[in-house]
C-alpha cells in the first residue's frame, strides 16, 4: 500500500526539479535579454539563453540534470560564450564601473602594449571592452577561458616551484606597475587550460566536457607547461607615485584573516603588505598545510604573513630570496613526488610507485622538472 504513495512524491520531486532546472535566474535573465545585442558584437551565449528557449528535456523521459542545457551560472556576472569569428569559447564578465572603478582601467592597463605581451605580466588578458548600450555604468569585458590553478593538483615539487615563480613574479610585476591587487587569494589565481585540456571542458561545470556528455580528462596526467593569470581586480587599485605613499582604507577581500584589519577596518595602510600577506597565506594553506615536500618554502612565507606589516618583505625582496631558495633545491628534488598530508599508508605505496615510472620516463624524454623552464 505504501509503493503508491512514495511513487506519486518520487514524480512530484522530479517534476519539481525539472522544473528549477527549466526557470532561468535573475542574472540568467539579464545575459538573455542581452543575447541578441551580443551576437551583434560577435558572441554567442549557449542555447540556454537564447530567445524562446526550450529544455531540451522537455517531453523527454531523460533526467534533466545530464542535459547541457541545465547548467546554469556559477557567478551572475560571469557567462561563457562563443565568439563567432573563430568558435573560440571565452568568458564574459559583467561589470559595474561605479561598483568597482578601478577594474576598467587595471584591466586596461594589463592589456595594453607594451605591458600586454610582457613576461612577467601574469594578468588575464582581456580580448575586448563592450559598453553596454542603454546602461550607462555597465560594461563586459571579454576574457580567454581559465581554470583553477590547482586543477588538476600539482603531482611534483618542480610544478610547484614553476607555480611559484610565475605568481611571485606576476605580483611583483603588478606592484612595479603602482597597481595592488587587493584580492590575490587562491579563488583569483587561474591557469591557461589549454596546454592540458585541449579539447577544453564546460566553463559553468568544470569537471564535464563541453557538450556535458562525459567526466572531462585531462591531455596528460602528468603537467605541461602553462602559464598562471591574476584574474577579478574588482578591489583593484592604482596608485601615482608622485602622490605620495601607496595608503589606502582597507577593504574585505575573499580573505578574511588579514591581522592588520581584524580590529581596524579604519585606518588608511599601505596596501603592498598586504597583498604580500595575501599572497603567502595561499602558500600557506595550498601548499604548506596540504602537501609534504615543499618545506623549503616555510622560512619566505613565514615573513610573508608576519602580523607587523611592516616586517613582511616587499615582492622585490620575496623574488630574490625565492631564487636564493630555488638554487639550493636539487634536480632529484624538483621531481620528486608532492605527497598529500591527508594520504593512507596503501595510497602513498601506490602512487609512489606510479610516479616512479612517470619520473624515468621524464628523465627519458628530456622533460624539464620546471616544467616552464626548458632542458
Amino acid at each position: 500500500m505504501s509503493t503508491l504513495p512514495e511513487t506519486t512524491t518520487a514524480r512530484k520531486r522530479s517534476e519539481a526539479l525539472r522544473q528549477k532546472y527549466a526557470t532561468l535566474g535573475e542574472h540568467e535573465i539579464w545575459w538573455r535579454d542581452h543575447q541578441q545585442w551580443l551576437g551583434e558584437m560577435g558572441y554567442m551565449l549557449r542555447p540556454r539563453y537564447r530567445p524562446g528557449w526550450k529544455p531540451s528535456w522537455e517531453g523527454k523521459k531523460i533526467d534533466a540534470s545530464d542535459c547541457e542545457d541545465a547548467v546554469s551560472l556559477r557567478y551572475g556576472a560571469l557567462m561563457d560564450a562563443t565568439r563567432t569569428a573563430d568558435g573560440k569559447v571565452v568568458m564574459l564578465k559583467k561589470v559595474v564601473d561605479t561598483t568597482h572603478p578601478y577594474e576598467l582601467e587595471v584591466n586596461r592597463l594589463f592589456s595594453t602594449e607594451p605591458i600586454a605581451s610582457h613576461p612577467k605580466n601574469h594578468c588575464a588578458f582581456v580580448y575586448e571592452f563592450l559598453d553596454v548600450p542603454g546602461e550607462d555604468h555597465v560594461h563586459i569585458i571579454v576574457m580567454p577561458l581559465l581554470r583553477a590553478f590547482n586543477k588538476p593538483s600539482f603531482r611534483t615539487v618542480g610544478e610547484a616551484v614553476d607555480f611559484f615563480q610565475q605568481v611571485f613574479e606576476g605580483l611583483q610585476f603588478m606592484h612595479r606597475c603602482h597597481v595592488a591587487h587587493r584580492d590575490c587569494m587562491d579563488l583569483n589565481i587561474m591557469l591557461d587550460p589549454y596546454p592540458l585540456f585541449p579539447r577544453l571542458f564546460h566553463p559553468q561545470d568544470t569537471v564535464m566536457t563541453l557538450d556535458h556528455k562525459a567526466l572531462v580528462k585531462p591531455y596528460t596526467r602528468t603537467r605541461r607547461p602553462t602559464k598562471y593569470f591574476f584574474i577579478d581586480f574588482g578591489l583593484s587599485a592604482i596608485y601615482d607615485p608622485a602622490r605620495g605613499p601607496t595608503i589606502d582604507k582597507p577593504v574585505l577581500s575573499g580573505d578574511k584573516t588579514v591581522p592588520e584589519f581584524q580590529n581596524d577596518l579604519n585606518t588608511p595602510r599601505d596596501v603592498y603588505p598586504t597583498d604580500v600577506y595575501y599572497l603567502g597565506n595561499m602558500i600557506r594553506e595550498s601548499f604548506l598545510q596540504t602537501y609534504h615536500g615543499v618545506e623549503f618554502m616555510k622560512p619566505l612565507v613565514d615573513d610573508m604573513v608576519q602580523d607587523d606589516p611592516s616586517k613582511r618583505p616587499t615582492m622585490d625582496e620575496v623574488m630574490r630570496r625565492f631564487e636564493d631558495v630555488k638554487r639550493l633545491i636539487s634536480w632529484w628534488k624538483l621531481r620528486s613526488r608532492l605527497v598529500n598530508q591527508d594520504e593512507s599508508g596503501l595510497s602513498k605505496v601506490f602512487r609512489a610507485t606510479g610516479h616512479a615510472f612517470r619520473t624515468i620516463g621524464h628523465i627519458a624524454t628530456f622533460r624539464p622538472a620546471i616544467p616552464s623552464i626548458p632542458n
